[in-house]
């Protein structure tokens, strides 16, 4: 009697098989020490700081539009949208930025993004500068953050959760500005469970000052402006006619991994 040959995973599967093996065994390491969660600070959510956050140049460019992530890895995506809409681009949904760039859309949907695929779909989808700002010092980063209200610029940033809630997750979020009589960031954060934040300086610093598992390197922040010179957007980048990838599926609302 023949026995039935093997079960093969699809090609395309194969090369993310070895990266989710190697998150899983980091995710199995040592227990992080607890912290104090910044949701329990009177400033955290306070409707009165809030309503002034908002009224900053740049976070009042996103609030008339401000989108929630529509599944648990896709903050990155939802930052994308936000970005673009608070600059008056207006053609994105969070599932058509991959149509162009070249990160595809079930990377991000089950690993997340990491910080330099963020600027990848950024620049494949508008004529802007994005550089990548990481290894940053804290005077570095307060540096950039006196200027996070100047509405010339924005600013992503790529952050942990766990020095802040004490729950090890990755995710990106833009920032609304920065209020320095109380050494405040305006954090909008595009999962709803959590919500736009005041968070101060040094706790996001510590957040935004760690290593992604996926690329062994810091986190940190995307500064996007209009770009000196015109930057040709490329032609849709069609998928492979047999890569055996599944169809869409409609995104479903939970925390995910997220780089």
């Amino acid at each position: 009697m023949r026995s039935s040959p093997p079960l093969r995973s699809p090609p395309w599967t194969r090369p993310w098989l070895g990266l989710l093996l190697g998150l899983v065994l980091i995710a199995c390491g040592p227990e992080p020490a607890p912290v104090a969660s910044i949701a329990t600070a009177a400033s955290y959510q306070d409707p009165t700081l809030l309503a002034q956050a908002w009224r900053q140049p740049v976070a009042a460019t996103y609030q008339p539009h401000f989108e929630y992530q529509s599944n648990g890895a896709f903050c990155g995506p939802a930052t994308v949208v936000n970005l673009f809409r608070s600059l008056g681009i207006d053609r994105y949904t969070q599932d058509t930025v991959f149509d162009r760039a070249p990160v595809g859309y079930w990377k991000a949907r089950i690993l997340g993004l990491t910080l330099d695929e963020l600027a990848q779909v950024i620049r494949a989808n508008a004529d802007l500068e994005v550089t990548v700002l990481r290894d940053l010092t804290l005077e570095d980063f307060r540096t950039h953050l006196h200027r996070a209200n100047d509405p010339a610029s924005r600013y992503l940033i790529n952050f942990n959760r766990q020095p802040l809630f004490g729950v090890a997750i990755g995710h990106h979020s833009p920032l609304g500005g920065y209020l320095p009589e109380s050494d405040s960031v305006f954090v909008l954060d595009v999962l709803d469970q959590y919500k736009p934040f005041l968070v101060p300086a040094d706790r996001l610093y510590a957040a935004m000052n760690t290593v992604d598992p996926e690329t062994g390197r810091t986190r940190g922040l995307l500064l996007v402006r209009a770009a000196t010179q015109p930057v040709a957007v490329p032609p849709a980048i069609a998928p492979p006619a047999t890569t055996g990838a599944p169809a869409r599926r409609e995104p479903v609302e939970r925390e995910g991994v997220a780089p």
